[in-house]
């Protein structure tokens, strides 16, 4: 038996979100619209992070990126080796007419596991890291008040050990990592590990997704 998790492991390492490719061309980063609102998540490997939170109703668009650390204008190479202090994120821009920033951050610690530090499944070290990022003190406080609401309901058997930190910079990722997850269905990482995440989070997120996603 501990054979067989030792070469499921190394199954998974092998074809982990590490494990990407890069194109070396970088995507742009729009503009907010007027009305639009902009968040900034990280939690683990942005490829099922970046679809989980672009199903939602309200969401317009969601760049894949790196965010929390010091280097500019990072490669995704870079970001692996942890030299960056960067984490893989997503940049979410909203109608916050239609969702707010309260339910944005209820998303997004239902589309990953915010208990486990600096690892998400498969994928481990501090680019996998758990962070949200505020821009303001109420989203500051919305996000402690999200954390304490989600630990006092038992949803995860352990604590909640996500950063909360205030924005200063995001990167947009190359464009090979955007929308990655339906433009590369067939890749194992993402039949074997980021779907299960998205199952879970459509049912998580049941009443706030959009239609053509409510199964």
């Amino acid at each position: 038996m501990k054979k067989l998790i030792l070469y499921i492991a190394g199954v998974f390492l092998f074809v982990g979100c590490a494990n990407g490719q890069s194109s070396g061309k970088f995507a742009s980063l729009p503009k907010a619209k007027t009305g639009e609102a902009v968040a900034t998540f990280g939690g683990g490997c942005f490829w099922s992070m970046s679809e989980a939170m672009s199903e939602l109703k309200g969401v317009n668009k969601v760049v894949s990126g790196y965010a929390g650390g010091n280097t500019k204008n990072p490669t995704y190479q870079e970001v692996s080796s942890q030299n960056t202090n960067h984490a893989e994120t997503v940049q979410i821009y909203y109608d916050p007419t239609v969702i707010s920033y309260d339910k944005l951050a209820e998303a997004f610690f239902f589309a990953h596991d915010p208990t486990t530090l600096n690892r998400q499944g498969p994928d481990e070290g501090t680019d996998y890291r758990s962070i949200a990022f505020y821009r303001t003190p109420e989203e500051k406080n919305t996000l402690l008040a999200t954390i304490k609401k989600v630990n006092e309901s038992k949803h995860y058997i352990n604590p909640i050990v996500t950063q909360v930190v205030p924005f200063a910079a995001f990167y947009p990722a190359e464009t090979y990592h955007q929308g990655y997850y339906r433009t590369h269905s067939d890749n194992p990482y993402i039949e074997q590990v980021s779907v299960p995440k998205v199952m879970k989070f459509r049912k998580a997120m049941a009443a706030d997704l959009r239609p053509e996603f409510k199964k």
